[in-house]
């Protein structure tokens, strides 16, 4: 095919002249990046909430310029027009910069700058890439820096994603909640280092859970609170050198208003700019959400595993085929899916830490991989919480008449009986049980410690599990 076949308009930039694909509405910016980054194939159109997130700091940052005289109103029309198609989801594509970058986050803000502005052009009736009517610098850009714009951006984008996570992290909740209430009378043993301890009730540990969840919802929610702190405005380095007087406020407000959420000007901009502490903390919060989760599912695993030659104290429901080779065997592929995830967050809190580390003076250029790995990490969180829920919690039955036995069979059960018969004669008890096999309860009436009618009254499963008074 010639030339011809592929029509083009030619830009320039710092570097030189380069052809752009006609129909593209990014610019010669977005194509260098293209060339020089391609690394995870994911690009900033995969991510909607960084998109809408950028074109709401556009958009801001138009309607301050406009209303402190910067911006005239033909401009400033088109430009709000291109930026609220954007965030109704169109031109998503046209963000094509993969999102593992080196700049500091430029190549992501050109690519919105390119995109925003030749929209704007055609609203105008212009060509595209007619930038001497409407440049995607000098207007798009105007009174801004990728150091605010970007970091600005990324923490609306995640602050949505998080909060996207929280309703996930509320349905896994209701459901254990839900079992938990299911299972309150389902007594069974408990552990300690895997060993048989004392009688709870199977809706006490899943009680458990929901509880774990709450706490850590709470936490998440606290972590995002600091995200709200922003430094639009600051430009590049937090002097708010080219952003008119009375930007900073302005911009804020707008930004809130078009958000919906509560956002606030950072009080020392140059420590805002530099400063990726607030991300450091919400992954931090992420771990420890991975870690619990993880926790949950291992315990999953355990509890059902089996059918016949592990504790099968619970069983998950059968979602697919398990081998290729061994006829009947059902994996709990469920929980392993979440625990893969919960692997990843975990390392990539560490990606997180260093990369907050590493950054130099009065800029982190590292902020495009911390975008990267809370974003990552807050969608694969919420997405493995609700297959958690529907696929495997939701349909969790209980193998009650087994969990009966193994009370009653449980070296563990004389425990409970040590407050009525001392511990001399309760750990006599447990030895004769270990070595014949026979019941506690059995051996406790035949050596006559208890009579029958407080023996039964102290081995009701409410009693066992605490949940009674001990007659």
């Amino acid at each position: 095919m010639n030339a011809a076949d592929h029509p083009h308009r030619t830009e320039h930039d710092l570097i030189g002249f380069r052809d752009v694909p006609a129909e593209a509405y990014w610019g010669i910016h977005t194509l260098r990046a293209r060339e020089n980054f391609p690394i995870s194939g994911v690009t900033i159109g995969d991510s909607p909430y960084l998109v809408e997130a950028l074109a709401c700091v556009k958009q801001a940052a138009a309607r301050t310029n406009h209303q402190l005289g910067m911006l005239d109103d033909e401009r400033f029309r088109a430009i709000e027009q291109a930026c609220e198609e954007i965030r109704a989801g169109s031109l998503h594509e046209e963000f094509v910069v993969d999102v593992m970058q080196g700049g500091a986050g430029t190549s992501t803000n050109m690519n919105a700058n390119e995109v925003i502005a030749n929209r704007a052009l055609e609203i105008l009736g212009r060509p595209r890439g007619d930038y001497a009517h409407l440049h995607p610098n000098e207007h798009v850009n105007l009174s801004q820096s990728t150091n605010d714009v970007y970091p600005t951006a990324i923490k609306i984008a995640i602050i949505k994603s998080t909060h996207s996570l929280l309703d996930a992290m509320e349905v896994l909740q209701a459901s254990c909640a839900a079992k938990a209430e299911e299972f309150r009378g389902v007594l069974k043993m408990g552990r300690t280092q895997l060993q048989d301890a004392v009688p709870m009730t199977l809706g006490q540990e899943f009680n458990t859970y929901a509880v774990m969840l709450g706490e850590d919802r709470m936490r998440l929610s606290e972590s995002v609170a600091m995200l709200h702190e922003i430094n639009l405005g600051a430009t590049a380095i937090g002097t708010q050198l080219n952003a008119p007087v009375g930007y900073v406020p302005v911009a804020c407000e707008h930004l809130a208003h078009l958000t919906g959420l509560p956002l606030e000007s950072a009080v020392d901009l140059i420590e805002a700019t530099q400063d990726c502490g607030a991300f450091v903390q919400l992954s931090g919060t992420l771990k420890r959400v991975a870690v619990k989760i993880g926790k949950i599912c291992n315990d999953l695993r355990l509890l059902s595993s089996g059918p016949r030659a592990g504790l099968n104290e619970i069983n998950l429901p059968a979602v697919q085929a398990g081998s290729s080779i061994m006829p009947g065997k059902v994996n709990p592929v469920i929980p392993e899916v979440v625990n893969q995830v919960a692997f990843q967050v975990i390392g990539m809190d560490v990606t997180v830490t260093m990369a907050a580390e590493g950054g130099q003076l009065q800029l982190n250029a590292f902020e495009p991989v911390i975008c990267y790995s809370l974003s990552v990490g807050t969608y694969r969180l919420r997405e493995a919480m609700l297959v958690l829920a529907r696929r495997c919690i939701d349909g969790i039955t209980a193998n009650e008449e087994l969990l009966r036995l193994e009370v009653e069979n449980s070296i563990g059960l004389v425990t409970a009986l040590n407050p009525f018969i001392g511990y001399a004669a309760a750990t006599e008890v447990a030895k004769e049980a270990l070595a014949t096999g026979r019941g506690v309860a059995e051996l406790v009436l035949e050596r006559k410690l208890l009579p029958p009618e407080q023996l039964a009254a102290i081995l009701q499963p409410e009693v066992l599990a605490n949940l009674a008074p001990r007659p």
